[in-house]
């Protein structure tokens, strides 16, 4: 039985990417050996889009209010890219992570299977 997901990140500077997602999330960690920790995620859902074009996969942290958490993110100083996007399906933001990469942040317009 599947009991859960294992999501990887791939980046230049994992420890800085790390201790962000770690204060970022709030939630608990576990150490695999040697210091390298791995984050409990909150309740998570997967969704399986069609594409004319080659497979890939995203990954977007959910929330319930978008413009407090853009205010919360901002004045703790995580960079956010542009302004809050309508997308029909949410309000998107976009975060940058120590280590260069692009996380999504959304306030869903549809509804959510995690935690039902």
């Amino acid at each position: 039985m599947i009991t859960g997901a294992h999501v990887i990140l791939y980046s230049t500077d994992a420890d800085a990417d790390r201790a962000f997602l770690q204060n970022l999330l709030g939630t608990t960690t576990v150490d695999a050996g040697g210091g390298w920790l791995i984050l409990a995620l909150p309740p998570g859902e997967v969704a399986v889009h069609p594409t004319d074009g080659p497979s890939h996969h995203e990954l977007y942290l959910l929330c319930d209010d978008i413009e407090a958490t853009y205010a919360d993110l901002t004045t703790s100083g995580v960079e956010v890219e542009g302004a809050i996007s309508d997308q029909g399906w949410g309000r998107l933001i976009t975060l940058r992570l120590p280590g260069g990469g692009a996380l999504g942040v959304y306030e869903p317009r549809h509804p959510v299977a995690a935690g039902s």
